[in-house]
């Protein structure tokens, strides 16, 4: 990096922190520091509730799942869409109709204190396990290209996301997200246009899609009931709305995003622009790494694309052998590279069917290299991380982009894991509050109750920055998020479907189904891990979901409730 790349990055994050800071001060009550004043527009609830979803992550493994594995992955947002509409129609109304401050505060008034207390319980844990993935993903990737200490970065990260998030409450998450999202569609969007043009003067934007799609980089929609597959049209329209109706209905760092609305409709219609615009922002993100993976046929690409990895072999007994891998990949690079540009220049289909035919088998070629190239990394160090998706990115960022770009590439990452955690760390410090404290400890003052939550959210960035110190990277970082939050969500949003639309069912039956489920659904998590079954994790959302239901249903029968039941309006 260069002087202008650090001054750009540094500029650029002082604005966002400085100005939230100074614009969301001074809340005097809890409606202003929770709910924002509850005077938010449309606009800065869709752009929040964006920002709160597309971490760091997003940007650093999306576009490295597509290099590897193309554009199948945008299946995973189908479901998104669906889930806006049914939240717009049924949870909105209902939260704001009773002025809740939490999601799970209706559960109380729906069943009872324990129904609510499970499951602010099971929110408090899988986000404040994901929030510390959301400092940790940037934190470990810059670290291994930039060579910069990783427990120093997930400090700084996590310093200076509690500073703003602690002084300004909801307002300040609300309005430097909007920053942040500038920054970021800002940055994504010159990144596109720079790696279109560094292709070849021959390869247009349809060549190029050409090519991708010759390669099956573009192969979208897969209609198979393949559960070796993870990402499928059905598992994202039935696994992918359950999530998102989970994530957005239940989970409180969305849900506390439109509860800043000034009305119902501003609340419907930010979560309707979310809906909207999350599936074309995703498909573009992936698009930029299926243009990656377009530039890397014309131009040399390491055979791993993690550093640290690569260091590992290089240092070991099997650096000949790594060396003679890149002199293979570096001769099929050359073939490729003619193979492409010829391909660029012909018309004939015919043609175009040999030489594509041919340009995939040779990619194919250069893939098993790069698998065994993973092999002699875990001979060198069993330890070390193989798997590049999360790399690859960053790598052209560094390596290609010219300089003022870089910090602003690094500045998007950045204001992403910002715009993520801090909405996270506002949601923990809201529910730990209004959840667990004020409703075991009434009677106090507003003011008593901000210094609270102020001082939660403080303790949940703590707990964030160590579980980011101590965290391990899991096959890829945006699969891991997911992963956590299917664990859990399908769970909660059973809970909260049974409080909306089944009225019989009583609250101990619920509170004991909602503890047996979710052990029930960490089994199945493990039982697929280590292949006894197999079910993908998206599909955890509906089976969460469907047997948290059933249980109780079926306990209500064999349980007396001991208190008379309470029945929403």
């Amino acid at each position: 990096m260069t002087q202008i790349d650090w001054v750009v990055l540094i500029s650029t994050l002082a604005f966002i922190v400085i100005y939230g800071t100074l614009k969301a001060r001074g809340s005097k009550n809890v409606t202003d520091f929770i709910k924002g004043g509850s005077q938010a527009h449309w606009w800065t609830i869709g752009l929040s509730v964006m920002a709160t979803q597309a971490s760091a992550i997003t940007f650093l493994s999306t576009p490295g799942q597509a290099f590897h594995d193309g554009m199948g992955f945008v299946q995973f947002y189908f479901g998104l869409p669906i889930a806006m509409v049914v939240i717009s129609l049924v949870f909105i109304p209902l939260y704001h109709k009773l002025k809740v401050f939490t999601a799970y505060e209706y559960l109380e008034s729906r069943f009872d204190l324990k129904t609510r207390t499970i499951t602010a319980l099971f929110f408090l844990v899988q986000r404040g396990l994901s929030a510390g993935i959301t400092i940790f993903a940037p934190s470990i990737i810059l670290s291994a290209v930039l060579g910069w200490n990783l427990f120093y970065l997930n400090i700084l990260i996590g310093i200076i996301v509690i500073i703003y998030t602690v002084s300004g409450g909801t307002r300040a998450v609300s309005i430097t997200q909007k920053q942040q999202m500038g920054v970021i569609f800002g940055g994504m969007f010159l990144a596109f246009l720079i790696i279109l043009n560094y292709l070849p003067l021959d390869v247009s934007f349809n060549k190029a899609l050409e090519i991708a799609g010759a390669n099956g980089k573009m192969d979208i929609l897969d209609f198979s009931f393949d559960f070796e597959n993870r990402y499928t049209f059905w598992s994202g329209i039935i696994g992918g709305t359950f999530l998102a109706l989970s994530y957005f209905g239940t989970d409180q760092s969305q849900v506390q995003r439109y509860l800043s609305g000034r009305s119902v409709k501003m609340s419907q219609m930010g979560l309707i622009m979310n809906g909207f615009l999350k599936v074309p922002m995703q498909f573009f993100i992936l698009l930029i790494g299926v243009m990656v993976f377009v530039f890397y046929q014309f131009n040399t690409s390491p055979l791993n694309f993690n550093p640290s990895a690569v260091k590992d072999v290089m240092t070991s007994q099997y650096a000949d052998d790594y060396r003679a891998l890149e002199s293979e990949k570096a001769a099929l690079q050359e073939n490729i590279t003619h193979l492409q540009l010829k391909y660029a220049e012909i018309e004939d289909p015919a043609q175009k069917k040999t030489l594509s035919s041919e340009i995939a088998t040779l990619n194919k070629s250069e893939e098993v290299l790069r698998e065994q190239a993973k092999t002699l990394i875990k001979q060198a160090n069993p330890n070390a991380e193989t798997n590049d998706k999360d790399y690859v990115f960053i790598h052209f960022i560094l390596t290609q982009l010219p300089r003022g770009l870089i910090g602003l590439l690094l500045a998007v990452i950045l204001s992403a894991a910002m715009s993520s955690t801090a909405s996270e760390l506002n949601a923990l410090g809201s529910t730990t509050t209004m959840d667990l404290y004020r409703r075991n400890s009434p009677g106090e003052s507003d003011r008593h109750y901000v210094a609270a939550s102020r001082w939660f959210t403080l303790m949940w960035g703590v707990i964030a920055i160590i579980v980011a110190c101590t965290a391990n990277l899991f096959d890829n970082l945006i699969q891991l998020v997911n992963i956590i939050g299917s664990i859990f969500y399908g769970n909660i949003l059973g809970v909260f479907l049974m409080a909306f639309f089944v009225k019989k069912v009583s609250s101990n039956a619920v509170f004991i189904a909602a503890i047996i489920n979710q052990l029930l659904v960490i089994g199945l998590f493990f039982m697929d891990k280590y292949e006894i079954i197999n079910l993908p994790y998206l599909w955890l959302n509906f089976v969460g979901c469907l047997t948290v239901m059933l249980i109780a249903m079926v306990l209500n029968v064999f349980i007396s409730n001991q208190n008379p039941e309470r029945v929403s309006s």
